[in-house]
């Protein structure tokens, strides 16, 4: 049992070190799914049959001393100096688990916490790009909800609950269209149905053009640099966001995506209806985002979760709290 442990062992470490170098795409939920596996199937092994086993050798060998006890004081000697430390001792060894089981059967519980609670309630996510700037910076650690659009299946992503349909103005964390293996975060902008136009910088949906409020520059510490910035009611959230007066109006480098059909593009922008069953993202760092404009729509079987904390940024403490 010990080399088939050290071999499951180095084919998780080596999974993940390949991952973490960029040799493959890596599946986190996957990972983690395989180890609650493995795991579960060593502590029942150890609960009902090597716990067992070492419970009974250990009262076997208490046996086995009493019985030498006995016979020794047939023969007149009554105490044997260290005889019963030596037991006791002896007994502590025999219970203790072995390595491979400590690091199998002794993870379980944390392991199966991790994941039903990564799974099916709160999801942490680090923030690696400035496309949603100003609600969220670069190196903000967030929490995502994951059961508020509706009960997920991990792994394979299959709702089997419904939830809160998503609105626009939620901030969605979700799988990445042209690559599901990534996970992205963008603002909701189009439901299904809707008409979302975004010409010469503004946002017009199903024909009402949304009012944007002037606020004061916003500074970058990154990028060390001011943007315009404005206030935009999406929905019922009102949010902060960004435009940069020196980048052109037009779309450059749009891919080919399903549904494509449904948007036309012209030197002003674009223009998109939203097919049934997907949204359409876009990053609040309107000029410095690739969001849906680029990649197309966001099917309903991507949704990861709906992100509302930030619950820790090590550049800025002030960043922690909730957002819009």
């Amino acid at each position: 049992m010990q080399f088939i442990t050290s071999l499951i062992l180095a084919c998780f470490v080596g999974y993940a070190g390949s991952w973490y170098l960029g040799m493959h795409d890596g599946n986190f939920a996957l990972l983690l799914f395989m180890a609650v596996v493995v795991t579960g199937c060593y502590w029942l092994a150890e609960r009902f049959y090597f716990l067992p086993r070492r419970e009974k050798a250990a009262l076997a060998l208490e046996d086995a001393s009493t019985a030498r006890m006995a016979e020794l004081t047939k023969m007149g000697i009554s105490r044997v100096d260290g005889d019963l430390a030596n037991v006791k001792a002896a007994q502590e060894k025999i219970r203790a688990q072995p390595w491979w089981l400590d690091w199998t059967a002794g993870l379980f519980p944390v392991i199966l916490v991790v994941f039903l609670l990564r799974s099916f309630l709160f999801e942490p996510f680090k923030i690696p790009t400035g496309s949603m700037i100003p609600t969220l910076m670069i190196g903000d650690l967030i929490l995502v909800n994951k059961f508020y659009y509706g009960v997920r299946l991990p792994v394979i992503n299959q709702k089997i609950s419904d939830g809160t349909p998503p609105a626009r103005g939620d901030v969605m964390v979700f799988r990445y269209p042209p690559r599901p293996s990534q996970d992205y975060i963008k603002r909701v902008v189009g439901l299904p149905g809707d008409e979302v136009a975004y010409l010469n910088k503004k946002l017009t949906i199903n024909g009402k053009t949304l009012n944007k409020t002037s606020l004061p520059d916003f500074f970058d510490d990154d990028s060390m640099r001011y943007s315009k910035q404005f206030e935009e009611l999406l929905g019922e959230k009102t949010h902060r966001l960004l435009n940069e007066d020196t980048q052109p109006t037009f779309i450059s480098g749009a891919s080919d995506f399903e549904f494509k059909q449904n948007c036309n593009y012209s030197i002003e922008g674009v223009v998109c209806k939203v097919p049934a069953g997907h949204y359409f993202m876009m990053g609040d760092n309107r000029d410095n985002s690739l969001d849906s404009r680029y990649w197309g729509f966001v099917p309903d079987k991507n949704i990861v979760g709906k992100a509302f904390y930030v619950w820790m940024n090590f550049g800025n403490l002030k960043r922690i709290g909730s957002f819009n």
